[in-house]
């Protein structure tokens, strides 16, 4: 059995609304490993390193803002397939559609924002949680 690494964060909307224990419950309920996490105030240039693919984007600036509104939690969770694991558990990135039983279809809603806050994001291939570990945990 191979494991995997993802990153997972807790989104500013997630955190205010004290929201972070659940998901972390989740993810510990789903069998997950949490090795690395840590709550920050993320600035402008870590979010643009981390939505790079998104430059350019009309969501892309509402995004960063959005971001920046309040602090984030990130953590590394690990296991089996814990990528594809995780954004089965996270739902559809519209919490409107996304199944009750999941992180958005439960706790998030359509809030009429410019960028949809739906409490999480997890990596969504090993490529891309590679890159996104090294930029929220430097050295890990």
């Amino acid at each position: 059995m191979s494991s995997e690494k993802t990153l997972i964060l807790v989104k500013p909307d997630g955190v205010r609304r004290g929201l972070v224990g659940e998901v972390i419950s989740r993810i510990e309920d789903k069998g997950y490993h949490i090795t690395a996490l840590r709550m920050l105030q993320a600035d402008r240039e870590l979010l643009q390193q981390h939505y790079a693919e998104h430059e350019g984007k009309v969501f892309y600036e509402p995004l960063i803002e959005f971001m920046e509104s309040g602090p984030i939690v990130a953590l590394v969770a690990e296991g089996n397939r814990v990528i594809e694991g995780f954004r089965a558990l996270a739902g559809t990135t519209d919490p409107t559609s996304a199944a009750p039983g999941t992180i958005r279809g439960d706790l998030a809603r359509d809030q009429g924002t410019k960028v949809v806050q739906n409490i999480v994001h997890g990596s969504d291939s090993p490529e891309s949680a590679a890159r996104e570990i090294a930029i929220f945990f430097k050295g890990n």
